[in-house]
């Protein structure tokens, strides 16, 4: 599932396969705990959490990987903690659901409520 036409995040999640369904759906609740007050929405065809004039997050069920978005001045405050993982510029990547670091994602989701951002 590249880019999804679910027009709800429990759309999105109810049309993934049961073995990426679990931790999807715990990404999504790890982000409902720790962005409070940021809008739940889908955004460019994937499940995202949008803060009122910042950016958020947003993650993504890919062929080949799990992939969560995070702003960049994010990753540049956990660089250090982020070191080791499937990285680019704003996309944390994992190859499996079991490889999905739900305490990383935390710390992101953390990060990303502490301090505000640009929206891109």
């Amino acid at each position: 599932m590249v880019q999804s036409d679910a027009a709800t995040v429990d759309e999105y999640l109810a049309a993934l396969p049961e073995e990426r369904r679990a931790v999807m759906t715990a990404i999504r609740d790890v982000c409902r705990e720790e962005l409070p007050g940021f809008a739940e929405v889908m955004e460019y065809g994937m499940p995202a959490f949008a803060g009122e004039g910042t950016g958020g997050v947003a993650f993504a069920s890919q062929k080949r990987y799990i992939s969560f978005y995070m702003r960049a001045d994010v990753r540049e405050t956990l660089a250090e903690r982020l070191a080791g993982h499937d990285v680019g510029k704003v996309c944390l990547r994992f190859s499996s659901p079991k490889r999905v670091d739900l305490d990383l994602i935390r710390d992101i989701a953390r990060a990303t409520a502490a301090s505000p951002g640009p929206i891109r």
